[in-house]
């Protein structure tokens, strides 16, 4: 089946560029520029990606943090007793989209065919389902990429929890969704590989509650912080507390599975205005967003915990534009 991309040629990168020149001027006109970049750089990379492909490493469970840095690992690794050590490795893409076209892409069908994905991210509607690659939601004014990413139906098993589990008054999915999703598809042993895909710590930015429920701090929090509305400490604090959230459920998922090789990861990084960098712009090569956590782990199945199982029969129709909105994508 073929893919398309959303948004290239003069016409649509001109249109983008207008768009955001009136808003900001001098924002629209970098813009401009870095998705000329863009465009040149998604011909190549997506024929030879640069960073360290998944499928070729080792592991029964990959974790997936949605956005989490390195440096902001390493910071709570103490709070957190089952991190011993926080690695790093160059990701695949600098956004969802482009990770996972990377990461499913054809050339690994029969490892993906043996792989049980459990994602609270949208991207694999995008990309798996709707065939729609990078550049995705800007325009670029020239690229010829070649992706071949694979169909839904190739994977052992493709939970898309953020289908049934989307809460609206947080603008994301929440993470004991997905470890709840997680424990019962490891419980069922019936695949060689498994990926989890959190959302977390990816904004909007969650902090929870006395009893236990989960509020939002934060709903764009890094376009604030371009603004100039927040204060970087603000947002990294934020940022870290969305961060231990999404940790906690960690804990439990490997506390209730058995793998002996799991690693702990991200699809990509976040920027918080390094050299004029916010969020995870597609094909970004600063090691903020390019470089991403590698924690070497092993689970054992305590069986301390029940999951709630939801039914993973999706709804007919999915609000995906507004889940895209509700994650500053659109």
């Amino acid at each position: 089946m073929s893919v398309r991309v959303m948004r290239a040629g003069i016409r649509a990168w001109a249109e983008d560029v207008r768009e955001t020149m009136a808003d900001d001027w001098k924002h629209g006109l970098m813009l401009g520029g870095y998705y000329a970049y863009v465009g040149a750089n998604l011909t190549l990379t997506s024929r030879r990606p640069v960073g360290t492909h998944p499928y070729e490493q080792d592991w029964d469970a990959l974790i997936i943090l949605d956005a989490c840095r390195v440096d902001a690992l390493q910071e709570l690794q103490d709070e957190f007793s089952f991190i011993n050590s926080v690695d790093s490795v160059t990701s695949v893409g600098s956004t969802s989209g482009e990770w996972m076209a990377h990461t499913f892409d054809r050339a690994y069908r029969e490892e993906i065919a043996q792989t049980a994905m459990v994602t609270a991210n949208v991207h694999s509607e995008t990309v798996l389902r709707d065939r729609v690659v990078p550049p995705q939601y800007v325009a670029a004014p020239f690229t010829w990429p070649a992706w071949n990413p694979v169909e839904p139906d190739s994977l052992g098993l493709l939970d898309e929890v953020w289908r049934y589990e989307w809460d609206d008054e947080l603008g994301t999915v929440p993470p004991r969704a997905i470890t709840d999703q997680a424990i019962t598809a490891g419980r069922m042993g019936e695949y060689d590989r498994m990926v989890v895909h959190y959302l977390q710590p990816h904004a909007p930015y969650l902090a929870a509650n006395p009893d236990g429920t989960v509020t939002t701090t934060y709903e764009e929090p890094l376009k604030s912080l371009r603004k100039g509305n927040i204060s970087r400490p603000e947002a990294w604090d934020a940022y870290l507390e969305t961060l231990r959230l999404v940790l906690s459920d960690v804990e439990l998922l490997i506390d209730n599975m058995d793998a002996e090789r799991v690693v702990l990861t991200a699809d990509h990084g976040e920027a918080f205005g390094e050299v004029g960098f916010y969020e995870h712009p597609v094909c970004c090569p600063h090691p903020v967003v390019k470089k991403v956590p590698w924690v070497e782990l092993t689970a054992t199945d305590s069986e301390t915990y029940e999951p709630a199982i939801k039914d993973v029969n999706p709804p007919e129709q999915s609000d995906i534009t507004g889940q895209l909105e509700a994650l500053g994508y659109v």
